[in-house]
């Protein structure tokens, strides 16, 4: 006969006692993790509190140009190079948390090393520049002369040096400037691309730095996807901006830039000429209310009524309503405009030479 094997005794208390030192150690490391995250966020909030204090060292004073158009992180970036802020990262954050962002001003600030970053941030939202600023407005549809005399009567720089520059100057941070056409018949290199805005300036500012200001807020300006956009229409970025420039001066009411900017596409697209009053103007160098037929015949490339296709050049210096308007022009079938003379500056919209002749006479009281 086999022995009986021993039987174990039976606790009925053991599984509960695993179970309590299992949850026990569960509560431990949910403890611990607690503390973990605990101690990281007080460490993150102890480095941000770091960051936001004044630069330790020696007080120095310190301008600082805010370009216009200028973004939280750029103006962040300028700071710390400045050595005003600890970090541009956590000005940027900061400044968003402060619901400021908006209200942050361009110009040419003065601060000191050292100085509070709310202070800093309180001379911006309230505009407080230095007083050796120049600040001037470029309205959209001024060409390159009318920029050059008004920079040069308020003082800003001298038209010579501004012109030479505009013509001659070297701006290989732009890249669009490189690709600008070489021709002989083209009267300024840069116009176009001077963008119209209100800019302001250090008072010892040379032409070098206004132009590049200008062509700084174009890049700003042109959207990257307008380019592959044009590409799908065969138009390069120097006639796009060469079209944008005949939309505006020629239309006033911005609704109407698509529809005016379609009809050049329609006789680009049947190789009509432009027959843009404007160019013709430009050619005058002064404005007019009405031409006559001796001036429509007047000798220049810059001619579109005795010259197919675009001018050489730019006429002018398009705002934005122009160029997103030849980026996205109408479509219609129309091939004619006139103004309708009420006061509106809207004009009358034709398909053929007779309806427009019609709205010609209409436009004429006649």
């Amino acid at each position: 006969m086999k022995p009986m094997s021993a039987k174990p005794d039976f606790n009925p208390e053991r599984p509960a006692t695993r179970r309590r030192r299992r949850g026990g150690r569960i509560v431990m490391w949910l403890v611990a993790l607690l503390l973990l995250i605990i101690l990281a966020a007080g460490g993150a909030a102890w480095y941000v509190h770091q960051q936001l204090q004044p630069v330790a060292g020696e007080q120095t004073v310190k301008n600082v140009a805010i370009p216009s158009g200028s973004s939280v992180q750029k103006i962040g970036r300028l700071l710390e190079e400045q050595g005003l802020i600890r970090d541009a990262d956590v000005f940027n954050y900061y400044v968003k948390y402060k619901g400021v962002a908006p209200d942050l001003k361009a110009g040419e600030y003065q601060f000191t090393t050292g100085q509070a970053i709310d202070e800093i941030l309180t001379a911006m939202v309230e505009g407080n520049t230095v007083i050796n600023a120049n600040r001037f407005t470029i309205p959209e549809g001024w060409n390159v002369d009318q920029i050059a005399d008004h920079l040069d009567k308020e003082g800003i720089v001298e038209k010579a040096a501004f012109l030479k520059e505009v013509n001659e100057g070297a701006f290989p941070e732009y890249p669009f400037v490189a690709a600008i056409p070489k021709q002989a018949d083209r009267k300024n290199r840069l116009e176009g691309y001077l963008f119209p805005e209100t800019y302001e300036v250090d008072k010892d500012t040379t032409a070098h730095e206004v132009v590049s200001r200008m062509l700084a807020q174009f890049q700003k300006e042109w959207k990257p996807e307008w380019t592959e956009q044009l590409k799908q229409r065969h138009l390069t970025l120097d006639e796009a901006v060469n079209l944008a420039s005949i939309v505006e001066r020629e239309v006033t009411v911005d609704k109407e830039r698509p529809l005016v900017a379609g009809v050049y596409y329609n006789r680009i697209r049947d190789k009509w000429p432009l027959q843009a009053d404007a160019t013709v103007q430009f050619i005058l160098g002064k404005q007019r209310d009405r031409l006559t037929f001796e001036d429509l015949k007047v000798k220049s490339p810059y001619n579109t009524y005795t010259n197919p296709g675009l001018p050489p050049g730019p006429i002018a210096n398009p705002g934005r309503a122009s160029l997103e308007a030849v980026v996205n022009p109408a479509k219609h079938d129309y091939f004619f405009y006139v103004t309708k003379k009420d006061g509106t500056s809207e004009h009358y919209f034709s398909k053929t030479l007779q309806e427009h002749e019609a709205n010609d006479k209409k436009s004429r009281g006649n």
